[in-house]
């Protein structure tokens, strides 16, 4: 694959921090990927990103679906959410890149925002929607919005629909790769890093399929109990950042430091948190079997390679989380409604049909999962290439 398309730096006149915004490519003239905030944000960074949303368009892609795939974008802010200067400096940033997003780059919650602060904002920054470029690709607009809409108002146990279907896609991935090497859920112990939207949702799900989630790790550290722990009360106790109050922990709980959650007695680490969270050194303390990459690029190549050479297997970002944006798309197209069974049951469908055929490239080819995923994206970029317009 090339350079991208486009690249920007952008240092906002009130702070002196930095925004970023790479537009990888364009399928019929428009880009797909969320807006990350975080503390040390840099334009190699977001540039990653947007390569991965390019191979997680194209992963999704169904020649019977309504649904076709869009170029990958990444937008990126270097300042912690936490910190007041960040909404002023979000609306800023919305205001700088509202050409862009006007015209081709659709964007949304990613790590560190949320989809109502994005919304907010950009009501403030004068833009129409976060997705407008995508609107003149529509058959029905008004009723595309209104189906999309009507997504994001369902609530599944209070929780809405737009913070599950993201850990339903992890979840499925975990029990796609269990069920291909033949290993019961029951028994099955879960360490998760991170509990906000992403992270907090898989717990829930593969809670629910009777996995153990023996670990989960947040700002403050690591909460373990072999024994498992109670996911529905510590998702009850976490704040807007996913935070665990720790008045909620039972008496069977253990704090421990905050790295402590890739060491734990686990056959499955979810990280689902930051970038970059293991690296050369911390992996050797690993001994699960899974690495399933809910956050984006949480595993360090180099780290990745250590990992796999003493058979652990890594199921890379651009698969394993790739549910949510697609359900943004399966919806806004058509090709689900604005119900929460059907959109469980069809992001199970395609994750699952992704992880199998991933897993069975690796086989075949005697490679990683994250070498096959890319080889069926370079299978499958010149096909969207040719019926759609691919713009480099």
């Amino acid at each position: 694959m090339t350079a991208p398309l486009m690249s920007l730096t952008w240092t906002d006149h009130a702070t002196g921090r930095q925004g970023f915004l790479v537009v990888d490519r364009l399928v019929r003239g428009v880009s797909s990927g969320g807006l990350r905030m975080r503390p040390g944000c840099t334009l190699d960074e977001v540039a990653g990103l947007a390569r991965g949303m390019t191979m997680k368009e194209a992963l999704h892609y169904d020649p019977e679906g309504r649904y076709v795939p869009l170029g990958g974008a990444k937008g990126g802010i270097d300042c912690d959410p936490r910190d007041p200067v960040s909404y002023g400096l979000l609306v800023r940033y919305l205001r700088a890149v509202r050409p862009y997003i006007e015209s081709f780059w659709t964007t949304g919650e990613d790590l560190g925002l949320s989809q109502d602060l994005v919304d907010r904002a950009a009501v403030e920054a004068g833009l129409v929607s976060t997705i407008q470029a995508v609107y003149p690709l529509l058959d029905d607009e008004t009723e595309a919005r209104r189906r999309l809409a009507d997504a994001f108002a369902v609530e599944v146990d209070g929780i809405g629909l737009d913070e599950l279907v993201g850990g339903c896609g992890v979840a499925e991935s975990v029990l796609a790769a269990l069920d291909r090497a033949g290993v019961p859920y029951a028994g099955t112990r879960v360490a998760v890093q991170g509990l906000g939207t992403m992270g907090g949702a898989t717990a829930r799900f593969l809670t629910r399929a009777g996995l153990t989630i023996v670990a989960v790790a947040d700002v403050k550290g690591t909460i373990v109990n072999p024994a498992g722990l109670d996911v529905d009360a510590l998702l009850a106790a976490r704040d807007g950042y996913g935070t665990v109050d720790r008045s909620a922990l039972r008496p069977g709980d253990r704090e421990l430091p905050g790295e402590d959650w890739l060491s734990v007695e686990a056959e499955v680490l979810v990280p689902a948190a930051v970038s970059y969270a293991i690296d050369t050194t911390n992996q050797q303390g690993i001994t699960a079997r899974w690495i399933v990459e809910a956050a984006n690029m949480p595993v360090l190549p180099e780290a990745e390679e250590l990992l796999s050479a003493r058979g652990v297997t890594v199921l890379p970002d651009v698969v394993v989380n790739s549910g949510t944006n697609a359900w943004w798309w399966w919806t806004l197209f058509g090709d689900i409604g604005p119900d929460a069974d059907e959109a469980f049951a069809h992001t199970r469908r395609a994750m699952r049909a992704l992880i199998d055929r991933m897993l069975a490239r690796a086989e075949a080819d005697g490679t990683t999962p994250r070498a096959a995923a890319h080889a069926i994206v370079a299978e499958r970029l010149p096909v969207i290439a040719e019926r759609f317009g691919w713009y480099r």
